[in-house]
């Protein structure tokens, strides 16, 4: 059996997530500085084991102030984690193209389980002759389960931060090996 190893395309993928802000209107935002790895038997995405890392300090919302404000103590405390990792631990195929990709996600010192929905498009040859796949990514985490706490309580109610994060990604994977 061939072993696949594959590497994230950067130029060709977005990681990204949206956020509630005061209560109503979405603020998406982007890491910009990401790695992964995918490892799977004889290139079939339910076998594969999943390793992917983003640097907390690209975090990108398009807006300085507020993206400072998220590499601070108040949220992701990049001094002191600098890094969120996601580890897969089982891939379950629920039809044609669409599975679950279960994992421990780690956010600053906390790794809880989460389970992402994935759209798989198989395989296509580039028209350098290079292998790829594309793998689109979407789920939901509370941000304050991990210690993602800060908020504003608003004059008319409700607090500026919603608690429910909305994890939204497009992966293009290009493959690097085959083990045999």
């Amino acid at each position: 059996m061939a072993k696949s190893v594959w590497t994230i395309d950067p130029s060709h993928s977005e990681i990204g997530f949206r956020v509630k802000h005061m209560m109503f209107t979405n603020v998406s935002g982007k890491f910009n500085d990401f790695h992964a790895t995918v490892e799977n038997d004889n290139d079939t995405f339910e076998t594969s084991e999943i390793s992917f890392s983003a640097d907390v300090s690209s975090i990108d919302t398009n807006n300085v102030d507020r993206d400072n404000h998220l590499r601070s103590a108040d949220f992701f405390d990049i001094d002191k984690f600098p890094k969120i990792s996601f580890k897969s631990t089982a891939i379950k195929k629920i039809n044609e193209g669409q599975f679950e990709v279960s994992g421990d996600l780690t956010i600053k010192d906390v790794t809880k389980k989460v389970t992402l929905d994935a759209e798989y498009s198989g395989l296509m040859k580039d028209p350098w002759g290079n292998t790829k796949t594309g793998v689109s990514l979407s789920g939901k985490i509370n941000r304050k389960e991990f210690g993602l706490t800060w908020n504003a309580s608003l004059e008319t109610g409700g607090v500026l931060v919603g608690e429910d994060i909305k994890l939204v990604s497009e992966v293009q994977l290009i493959k690097q090996v085959d083990i045999h």
